[in-house]
């Protein structure tokens, strides 16, 4: 065999080993980053069912199905080659950005607060306001689409953070593999919360008496946890928003209060003995610090905004 295609065939080899070694490099990085966002997966888990709650079963699938396509859109179209060319050429420019969408995040999930504690329906009104349960669908698909971007924002910047080092092609390709990953993750999962009380009413008609146990069960246990997400998933934006705005003053030189919010929960954690107890309590001290920061700037943001967007109630009271 002449010794220039033995030449080139190891060239091949090399080629194919070095790719295998890329590979597995992606998929060790795929993990890590996965598990460094699972907090904010499980916050997107909580978050979206309230989308679908009160519409028309035969409509939930459908609805979860197009949310889903817009955060794959979010995710591969916008903010993969967005992160990919803010670590490339301004890195600076993530924190900044991420702590916009923590704002927007907690702005959001304070004005529901109030407005529920005020039994103001205002936004459901403006959902009814609708002319065809076309156009409501939209609204609330739109709704979600915008809530999910900024948490996907979230899972890309930590996936990002994990890839660091690593070549633009390589963070590329595994930023693209955590974010389908995620998508299926997390619509998979809804879905299958949205339709449990389906589930229940089929098995509720079974003949086997478990069965039947387990579906009214489920019938009446579901619409409750539906209920709940809705509250958790309010909850979990105001957490995941103060959460980014504090990590974000961190990273920008200004630690105070996230070393008071961070102390104060080892505190907590230590006057237990510490533990598995003591690591929840942290955790949940944690996440109390980062909703009351989230509730300030939130409530900041929710009276500049009435300011300037008066509700039509408002504008006739101001009038008489």
């Amino acid at each position: 065999m002449p010794s220039g295609l033995i030449a080139l065939l190891d060239d091949i080899s090399m080629i194919a080993k070095l790719a295998a070694s890329s590979m597995d490099d992606v998929g060790v990085a795929v993990g890590k980053a996965g598990t460094k966002a699972a907090g904010v997966v499980i916050d997107d888990t909580a978050v979206t069912p309230r989308y679908v709650t009160g519409l028309s079963p035969e409509r939930e699938l459908p609805i979860i199905w197009k949310i889903a396509r817009g955060s794959l859109k979010n995710k591969l179209l916008f903010l993969l080659p967005g992160a990919v060319a803010l670590s490339a050429f301004a890195p600076f420019l993530i924190t900044p950005i991420l702590m916009l969408g923590g704002a927007y995040l907690a702005f959001e999930a304070t004005e529901k607060i109030l407005e529920a504690i005020a039994h103001d329906h205002h936004a459901e009104k403006e959902l009814l306001q609708a002319d065809t349960p076309e156009e409501l669908e939209d609204r609330q698909v739109a709704g979600a689409v915008r809530t999910d971007f900024i948490l996907s924002a979230e899972i890309m910047a930590i996936a990002l953070n994990e890839l660091d080092g690593m070549a633009l092609p390589q963070q590329a390709a595994a930023l693209g593999l955590v974010a389908v990953a995620i998508t299926v993750a997390v619509y998979g999962v809804v879905g299958l919360i949205v339709k449990l009380d389906d589930i229940g009413l089929h098995l509720a008609d079974r003949a086997n008496a478990a069965s039947r146990a387990i579906g009214r069960a489920l019938v009446r246990v579901v619409p409750k946890l539906l209920k709940s997400l809705s509250v958790i998933g309010t909850a979990a934006m105001l957490w995941v928003g103060g959460g980014i705005l504090l990590h974000g003053m961190e990273e920008l030189g200004a630690p105070a209060i996230p070393h008071m919010v961070h102390d104060a929960a080892h505190s907590v954690a230590e006057a237990v003995g510490g533990g598995s107890i003591g690591a929840a309590l942290e955790w949940i001290a944690n996440a109390i610090g980062a909703a009351i920061a989230g509730g300030i700037v939130g409530g900041i943001i929710v009276l500049v905004v009435k300011q300037f967007h008066k509700k039509p109630d408002d504008q006739v009271a101001a009038v008489h």
